[in-house]
Parts: C-alpha cells; sequence; structure tokens
C-alpha cells in the first residue's frame, strides 16, 4: 500500500482534502471524507475479489481515495467533481515519488474509474464499474438522520445492506 499512502500524504491531495473538509464540517448529507473513501475502497476490493476481476489492491485504493478528491471544485466552482477530480488525480498519479509510480495503463484506469465513478456508461471498464457501484452502495442511507430531506429518488437509496 505504499503508493496508496504516497497519494495521502501528497501535498495536492492533503491541500483539496482538507479544503473539502472545510466545505462539508456543517453538510447534513453524506459527506465525502475518509470513511467514505475507505468505504468505496473496501467494497470495491471486496467486490473485486468475490468477481475474479484480477485488479491490484492498491490500485482499487488508488482510485477510490482519488474519486472524490475535485469535490471541493464543484461546491466553490460548478465544476462536476468527476471532471475536476481527474485533473487533480492527474496531477498527483503524474508527481509521485519514484518508488511509488502507478503504470501509464493503472493511471489511465484510475483516471476512468474517477470520471465515470457517477453515470454508469454502457461499456464501462472493470475499475470504473467497481467504483461506480462501490460509491453508491457505500451510503446508508437507511441509518442517516437526514435521509427524509435527501434529494435522492427512493430508488437511488440504500435503505438495506447490499453488497
Amino acid at each position: 500500500m505504499k503508493r496508496v499512502n504516497a497519494i495521502l500524504v501528497h501535498p495536492l491531495f492533503q491541500k483539496c482534502y482538507r479544503r473539502l473538509e472545510i466545505l462539508e464540517q456543517d453538510r447534513k448529507f453524506c459527506r465525502h471524507q475518509m470513511s467514505h473513501l475507505m468505504d468505496v475502497a473496501r467494497i470495491a476490493y471486496i467486490t473485486c475479489l468475490e468477481q475474479n476481476l484480477g485488479i491490484e489492491k492498491d490500485v482499487i485504493y488508488g482510485a477510490a481515495i482519488l474519486h472524490d478528491i475535485g469535490k471541493y471544485a464543484q461546491y466553490e466552482e460548478g465544476i462536476p467533481h468527476e471532471i475536476s477530480g481527474e485533473k487533480i488525480a492527474s496531477e498527483i498519479l503524474n508527481s509521485l515519488p519514484g518508488d511509488c509510480v502507478y503504470s501509464e495503463e493503472e493511471k489511465r484506469m484510475i483516471l476512468t474509474g474517477i470520471r465515470g465513478h457517477r453515470r454508469l456508461r454502457d461499456h464501462a471498464e472493470p475499475l470504473e464499474r467497481l467504483l461506480y457501484t462501490s460509491d453508491k452502495a457505500s451510503r446508508m442511507c437507511f441509518a442517516c438522520p437526514a435521509q427524509s430531506k435527501c434529494d435522492w429518488s427512493a430508488e437511488k437509496k440504500n435503505m438495506e445492506i447490499s453488497v
């Protein structure tokens, strides 16, 4: 997990993550903090193992940690976070230290996953599909105190545990 930890301590990740923490500190609905990112990573990795997809653990965790990194730009600038997140993640992935570098194919997979984690394309790649489904499955609407005020449709809300 050396590569994932390099992402976590990267100055740009820290800057964007801290900005998002401040912007969401009073948010009543789903937040995009480390507990959510780790839930997405764990669900995606378990699903990967169950489906025998063969995606490396630190590729899944790297993508999950980065998938909402552009959320602050959505709040501040109105840029959809999958678009700003892809750009920020690319900058982070391209500036990791030499012993923590992801291959070009791994970076492509991660960036495609980030870009596609909000709307599932017809021919989504395996990591893209994992991020999409894990992101949605990570939300515990059934236990959320703000659930009745949430603008998600009833069909979209997770009202029972299913993974």
